[in-house]
C-alpha cells in the first residue's frame, strides 16, 4: 500500500498532459483574441493582395 501511494505522489503523466491542455487553451484564446482584434485589417489586406493579383492581367 505504501508504494502505491509513493508511486501517485511521483507519476507526473497526467501533471504533464494537464499542462499541455492548459498551454494549448491559453495559445488558443491568444490567437482568437489577436485575429478578432485585427480582423477587419487583416480582411483590408487580403483584399488589397487580392486585387493587386487580379489586376495584374494574370498570364505571361
Amino acid at each position: 500500500m505504501l508504494e502505491v501511494l509513493k508511486r501517485l505522489i511521483h507519476e507526473e503523466e497526467g501533471q504533464s498532459m494537464v499542462e499541455y491542455g492548459l498551454i494549448l487553451a491559453l495559445v488558443a484564446v491568444a490567437v482568437i483574441t489577436i485575429l478578432t482584434t485585427m480582423g477587419d485589417e487583416l480582411s483590408n489586406i487580403f483584399t488589397d493582395i487580392k486585387d493587386a493579383i487580379s489586376g495584374s492581367g494574370g498570364g505571361s
